[in-house]
């Protein structure tokens, strides 16, 4: 289904009115107006007919029914197809993997790295890697990419992105810290959730008397980096993390940088979230979350939000024995902010709006709670930007965000529906990559002067 969901797309490709680049980097954004379309703002509410979205300088201007088309911008007839924001992905690997089978062409942990909580992915992201492009022509245009936890329960920096055809694509590096709580925090940590909830916190408290110190350094000396503060003096001789892992919470401690916890069990949920009693600054985001329905009520009151993982429903490990397809309705329902997303090597981010559809399927199963249709949209565009802190920025055809726009041949939340073209800031992305590239080789093989494995 997904094949013939990119294959279809790909086709429609080929006669889109809309002219693809095949250099997106070297343009500015364009000012243009998609008319004639299904707007869907991604906002949560349901799709609009006949819309109008307009984007001026990479930015959008408006999107709606009855706006009107200044005077002077590209008009592009959508022909009555779906028109929605790019999908946001929370959080991923996007970037860090080439081939998963090759362990050479692959940066997602570093199990034998001396250091862990300062582990920073923004310096390996590599715009190349044929996953990106594959996901761009699955609509994606925005993502979160965390690291995978190697040798401890801290993973270390993750890094928001945008699929835009560039050279660089980091948008905010360091966004946030990644550990891993739960039955795989525990085996990171010793062989119990006591010894990663010991780690955690002496790690923190670590952080934090390190914050203490930098900030008693005098300005000039040290700069107020608690990395260059002296390891020796005034410093505990019981110190368990390196300098610089320390001074990398520091910002986690003080509520300047989020920290996402991966967690399953609702008890294990619980201990996050007890975690704000002894450091009230820190800014939580639940990963995973599978039996989150069963603490919905304390993640809402905690304004806590959560990352889950939308269809588990097995009980595969002891810590997701209450798993079901209802648990991303329910939190919804009990107001915790829900996105889907922890989209890994086989689960691709060109997935998402498969998760999504499925949950507004499960909504119509008589005692089964789903999302209807706007909230499965928002849960995989606007939802994710707000929990990575950048809602204001992109996520919607709200006026004033970033031109993120995917036309879609039929409704996006349909796995026979394809992608017709996608806009980063404004500017048209091309949709080749690998996989269309193989389409296209091998559709009509002929025999040439060169081997097969070549053009």
């Amino acid at each position: 289904m997904i094949a013939r969901r990119i294959r279809r797309g790909a086709v429609a490709l080929l006669a889109a009115t809309v002219a693809m680049p095949a250099l997106a980097q070297t343009q500015a954004p364009a000012d243009w107006a998609i008319v004639n379309a299904r707007v869907a703002v991604g906002d949560g509410s349901a799709p609009i007919e006949n819309g109008v979205v307009v984007a001026r300088g990479g930015k959008i201007v408006a999107a709606g029914a009855g706006v009107a088309v200044p005077a002077g911008v590209r008009v592009i007839d959508a022909g009555g197809k779906w028109v929605t924001p790019g999908l946001v992905i929370a959080v991923t690997d996007l970037g860090l993997v080439d081939v998963g089978a090759v362990s050479e062409s692959n940066d997602d942990d570093a199990d034998k790295a001396v250091f862990n909580a300062a582990l920073d992915v923004s310096v390996a992201i590599d715009p190349d890697a044929p996953p990106v492009a594959v996901s761009r022509t699955g609509g994606v245009t925005r993502a979160a990419v965390a690291p995978v936890a190697g040798n401890a329960i801290f993973a270390g920096q993750g890094a928001v992105i945008d699929l835009a055809a560039t050279a660089d694509p980091v948008t905010h590096a360091r966004a946030f810290q990644y550990v891993e709580l739960g039955e795989r925090g525990a085996s990171l940590a010793g062989g119990s959730r006591v010894a990663a909830q010991a780690l955690l916190r002496n790690a923190l408290r670590e952080a934090r008397e390190l914050e203490r110190r930098a900030g008693l350094s005098a300005p000039g000396v040290a700069g107020g980096d608690p990395r260059m503060v002296s390891s020796v003096q005034g410093q505990a001789t019981d110190t368990l993390l390196t300098r610089f892992d320390a001074a990398a919470l520091v910002p986690v401690v003080t509520g300047r940088q989020p920290l996402y916890v991966h967690v399953d069990r609702a008890a294990d949920i619980r201990a996050t979230l007890a975690l704000k009693r002894e450091f009230p600054a820190l800014r939580l985001v639940v990963v995973g979350a599978a039996e989150g329905w069963r603490v919905a009520g304390e993640l809402a009151a905690a304004r806590v939000p959560v990352i889950a993982t939308a269809l588990t429903d097995l009980p595969g490990r002891f810590e997701t024995l209450a798993a079901t397809q209802s648990n991303v309705g329910r939190m919804k329902k009990a107001g915790v902010k829900v996105a889907i997303g922890n989209f890994y090597d086989g689960e691709q981010p060109r997935y998402a709006p498969q998760y999504a559809g499925n949950l507004v399927g499960v909504a119509r199963v008589p005692g089964a709670t789903g999302l209807t249709w706007g909230e499965a949209l928002a849960a995989i565009t606007s939802v994710p930007a707000e929990i990575i802190g950048e809602g204001d920025h992109f996520g919607s055809l709200t006026p004033g965000r970033a031109a993120d726009v995917v036309v879609w041949d039929g409704d996006p939340l349909e796995v026979t529906s394809g992608v017709v073209a996608v806009y980063v800031d404004g500017v048209a992305q091309s949709l080749v990559n690998h996989q269309t590239r193989l389409r296209d080789r091998y559709r009509h093989p002929q025999e040439g002067s060169l081997p097969k494995a070549y053009q």
